[in-house]
């Protein structure tokens, strides 16, 4: 089996080829049986309404990055070779040549591109509301309530915590939280 961390990297492209080698990669990693290091390529696209000279509106889809094509990999020297000498591929963003492995894209980075181009979603916590939770961190963290408001764009939760016999609207991370049972 694979070893190594599953990352995202950049790899550059001859301009206006980026589908082309998205194929071409795919199909390399069928046939020289790379399923096991080399797992989604991407290339972000984001649809554009485009106003005609004639006034009409046209959909057309435009690249987010030309000349680059994300990819979700085990970097090995194998793994790295195939995706370097996929054609029209000029090498990965932050390899400095000469045999330098290259450097993934942090979490939130990638995360941030494939959020805007719909590859995975925000989380929503809706569910959590009128539940009662403990805060796990911070200032707060130990406290119980119940929470009273939710917003799912930020993140955050509004938990209403007992402080000095009041209920306390208290605005925390949606991620700082555990539902706890009754």
């Amino acid at each position: 089996m694979s070893q190594g961390v599953r990352r995202w990297y950049i790899i550059q492209t001859y301009s206006g080829y980026e589908n082309a080698v998205k194929m071409d990669l795919a199909r390399r990693v069928d046939s020289m049986g790379m399923a096991d290091y080399i797992f989604n390529i991407i290339v972000p696209e984001e649809k554009v309404i485009e106003k005609k000279a004639d006034g009409k509106e046209k959909e057309k889809t435009k690249q987010i990055f030309p000349g680059y094509v994300f990819v979700e990999m085990i970097v090995t020297d194998e793994s790295w070779f195939v995706v370097r000498n996929t054609p029209r591929v000029t090498g990965f963003l932050g390899s400095s040549g000469g045999g330098t492995k290259p450097v993934p894209l942090a979490p939130d980075e990638i995360n941030a591109i494939l959020l805007k181009i719909g590859v995975i979603s925000k989380p929503t916590y809706d569910h959590l509301l009128g539940k009662k939770v403990e805060i796990l961190t911070g200032v707060y963290a130990g406290l119980k309530g119940k929470i009273s408001e939710i917003d799912n764009d930020q993140e955050k939760v509004v938990v209403d915590i007992d402080l000095f016999g009041r209920a306390t609207p208290t605005e925390v991370d949606a991620t700082e939280v555990q539902e706890i049972s009754e």
